[in-house]
């Protein structure tokens, strides 16, 4: 009796040490398993953080560029005023300030009034040298931190003759993103802290000797605090802080860095690891109780292992079955999906298909017109032919030569109708590339002179002494610019005022409008449908896919088309495009 009593404490006591070295075991790995999950959310959240600075810091850095070419620093450095278009763009742009400075660093404009001089900056001093300058500090005028972005402003000789400073309020960054988590500080090579979603850590030194910092330029000595007391130590490859910081730091964090050197900062993030003691007790706690259901079970599984076989084999008789249907299911999905991806490639297949019939629907429309165009010259170039022969004949070399070039003005102007038509029709399958409107506009009006002419209507463009460059497919371009014309001229018949006005304006977008002076749109909600035409049967042949076409091209461009009537009479469509700067300036 006492011997069995012996034996049971024994295991009882074997047990209870085994369950012990597994729960501290289990929560070892657990913690340090929550800790790589919390480090690479951390180093996520930390470069997410991050990318948010510098990008909100990029379009200032920009800026700084773009107004280094605007005439009005031209006029300040001339010593005029300045200070009213410099106000405009910091409102327009949120910058705290735009500054115009001489090559001495005096500041000849402001766009607040109120900006120091910047000779002794390093941005200015690299912006003398002919490179973009970037700056940190406390700003001793507004009373704020800011980032400085210093461009320099070139002759027309080459040399830098002044620079333009803009200003960043750094507590306007920081408002968005104030109070996330985790905590984010972004230290600079002083190790303060200069921006920080924790107002606390602002000014915050880590280093020992927090003098440095409070004798340099960029700061004032009274703000330079130093860091909270905290004590570091390794977790494996993980810093763990354990700090004193309050309420809004946590006690124990998790310490990541990031170096940023666009900007001249190190970025860092205190995680609080109390989630992570959580999961791992969590998981020695579960280990634990499946270990004592575990032992449980073991005083139990003589008598009822032919129990459990038998659930077991009904378990695996189950899994068997439901993996089949699994399968089954598999297969019928990865049928689904070849269909699918056929039945839109079919579907690609007829878009570009119905492109190219509106293509040679409307060559076919014009082919009369075409025949004209190159009969006419060719009609031309055999008299011309032998008038030179007479010419030569006669003994008159300069009369013949003058027939000679009269022929080949003639061939060329064959040429670029033939090439026109070509390019026109050719099945195009680039990806979208910059266009430019003026050139595309021309190729469809070439091609519809001759309907024009035919019809006795008159088209009104005058080209832009600059071109206009958008994004698009240059064909399928011209192909929307010759529907919108085609159909303005057929939209006219049986008027005696027939006029076509052509318009290219430019704004946040670029806007090509075709108007003409006929009835006007009874159903302007459905000219895009297929299939949908005003046109008279008989008269123009129209199947009522030309808008609609058109319609889906201007849609791959990322563009717009719309329809409506023109208050003056007539109907107006408009073509809006995204506007690009084009090959020739790229």
């Amino acid at each position: 009796m006492r011997s069995s009593l012996s034996h049971r404490l024994i295991a009882v006591a074997l047990f209870s040490g085994f369950l012990g070295v597994l729960t501290g075991a289990v929560w070892w790995w657990g913690y340090g398993a929550a800790l790589d999950q919390l480090a690479r959310r951390g180093r996520s959240d930390l470069a997410l953080a991050a990318d948010r600075l510098t990008s909100e810091l990029q379009s200032f850095r920009e800026l700084a560029a773009l107004v280094s070419d605007h005439p009005v620093v031209g006029v300040a450095l001339a010593g005029w005023d300045a200070k009213s278009t410099l106000a405009q763009i910091a409102d327009k742009t949120g910058a705290l300030d735009v500054t115009v400075s001489n090559t001495e660093g005096d500041v000849l404009a402001s766009a607040r009034g109120i900006a120091a001089p910047q000779v002794d900056r390093y941005g200015f001093k690299r912006a003398m040298s002919g490179a973009l300058g970037v700056d940190h500090y406390f700003s001793e005028p507004f009373g704020r931190r800011v980032f400085t972005f210093t461009s320099p402003v070139f002759s027309t000789e080459g040399p830098v003759v002044g620079a333009v400073t803009v200003t960043v309020d750094v507590e306007a960054i920081e408002a968005s993103w104030r109070g996330d988590r985790p905590a984010v500080l972004f230290t600079d090579e002083l190790d303060v802290v200069f921006v920080s979603n924790r107002s606390e850590l602002v000014f915050r030194s880590r280093s020992n000797d927090i003098s440095a910092a409070a004798d340099s330029d960029d700061y004032r000595a009274d703000d330079i605090a130093p860091f909270f007391d905290y004590d570091s130590r390794m977790r494996g490859p993980h810093d763990i802080w354990a700090i004193d910081g309050g309420r809004y730091l946590p006690n124990e964090a998790l310490h990541l860095t990031l170096s940023m050197p666009t900007v001249g900062l190190m970025g860092e993030a205190l995680l609080d690891v109390a989630p992570a003691r959580q999961i791992a007790g969590l998981q020695a706690a579960v280990a634990a109780a499946l270990s004592l259901a575990f032992g449980a079970l073991l005083f139990l599984a003589t008598e009822r292992r032919r129990t459990l076989a038998r659930a077991n084999q009904l378990l695996e008789a189950r899994v068997k079955r439901r993996t089949s249907e699994l399968e089954a299911v598999a297969v019928n999905l990865r049928r689904e999906v070849a269909e699918r991806t056929a039945a839109e490639a079919r579907l690609k297949k007829a878009q570009d298909d119905l492109v190219q019939a509106g293509k040679l629907s409307a060559l076919g429309q014009m082919s009369a017109g075409i025949s004209h165009e190159l009969n006419q010259p060719l009609m031309a170039i055999r008299s011309f032919a032998e008038n030179a022969e007479a010419f030569l004949e006669r003994g008159k070399p300069e009369r013949a030569a003058e027939n000679l070039n009269r022929i080949s003005e003639l061939v060329r102007r064959m040429g670029r109708i033939i090439r026109n038509l070509r390019a026109f029709s050719r099945q195009e399958s680039e990806p979208l590339t910059d266009v430019e409107v003026g050139a595309a506009i021309e190729a469809a009006m070439e091609m519809a002179a001759t309907k024009a002419r035919q019809e006795g209507a008159v088209l009104h463009w005058k080209k832009t002494d600059v071109p206009i460059w958008v994004r698009a497919g240059e064909v399928r371009l011209q192909q929307v610019v010759l529907n919108l014309i085609s159909n303005a001229i057929d939209a006219m018949e049986g008027q005696d005022d027939k006029a076509v006005h052509i318009d290219v304006m430019v704004g946040d977008r670029v806007t090509v409008s075709v108007r003409d002076t006929g009835p006007g749109i009874a159903e302007p909600e459905k000219i895009f449908d297929p299939f949908y035409s005003t046109k008279q049967v008989g008269a123009a042949e129209g199947m009522g896919l030309g808008l609609s076409i058109s319609y889906g091209l201007v849609q791959s461009f990322g563009g717009a088309i719309r329809g409506r009537n023109h208050p003056e009479g007539g109907a107006i469509f408009t073509v809006e495009l995204d506007a690009t700067k084009g090959r020739d300036a790229a």
